[in-house]
């Protein structure tokens, strides 16, 4: 076991709570503007994930398919979700100290 292992063990022991509430705690200490900022980026990269994927696939399926592969890839789709969540509330840190 790592030294750092003991910190994921139990995700509502990510430094007193799971990555989505440590995001939202970060999120709510943080100036309007950035946060509005950083969520704008986050609907950019939406809207071009979903532009690609429109490309191969018709924009009336979309959502079906994203649900479906959430439900089938549920633990992968979990652990992404924490890793952007983490990745966010590292932004708003970066971005907070300029």
């Amino acid at each position: 076991m790592g030294k750092f292992d003991a910190l994921f063990e139990d995700e509502e022991d990510i430094f007193s709570g799971t990555p989505k509430s440590k995001y939202w705690d970060i999120s709510n200490q943080s100036i309007s503007d950035l946060v509005e900022d950083e969520f704008d980026d986050v609907v950019e990269r939406l809207a071009v994930m979903e532009a690609i994927l429109s490309e191969t696939h018709d924009y009336e399926d979309l959502d079906k398919m994203i649900k479906q592969y959430a439900f089938e890839h549920m633990d992968k789709v979990n652990t992404l979700k924490k890793s952007v969540y983490m990745e966010l509330a590292g932004h708003l840190i970066f971005r907070a100290g300029d």
